[in-house]
């Protein structure tokens, strides 16, 4: 299966959609309708918001079907050399904030920016990223 990638910019900022990867959890749309309208086509508008409240909306996407880069950073994105920050959401996904790649068992890599959700509870249909299946089968951490 061809992986389909989308762009939509307002100038400042590029949100990346990943539909193969999107499990639905609406919080975009329900987040920030103005941007996000799956009735609309594009479903995306990029220009309907703030560049900083569509990053604070994408940031939330659990699946990481949704991401961003700032276009000022986008010609050298791959030079970007920043720290990563590792965070454990209780009950949830492993958050990565940074700039990784990542490599499935087939060998692909795939290159991620900013905000990163990697699965802990074994369930996504898209491994290793988390597609927010820990919700509806009630993953909780060991305590």
């Amino acid at each position: 299966m061809k992986e389909i990638t989308k762009k939509y910019s307002n100038g400042e900022v590029t949100i990346v959609w990943k539909p193969e990867v999107c499990k639905h959890s609406e919080i975009c749309f329900h987040g920030l309708p103005e941007v996000f309208d799956p009735k609309a086509k594009p479903w995306i508008n990029a220009e309907g918001s703030t560049t900083e409240r569509i990053i604070e909306v994408v940031k939330r996407c659990p699946s990481g079907a949704l991401t961003y880069y700032l276009d000022k950073d986008a010609s050298d994105a791959a030079e970007i050399s920043a720290s990563s920050l590792d965070e454990t959401v209780p009950n949830g996904p492993r958050l990565i904030y940074g700039n990784i790649v990542t490599k499935n068992a087939a060998g692909e890599e795939t290159r991620q920016h900013r905000v990163t959700a990697m699965c802990r509870c074994g369930s996504s249909a898209n491994m290793p990223y988390c597609d927010g299946t820990h919700i509806t089968n009630g993953y909780k951490d060991n305590q």
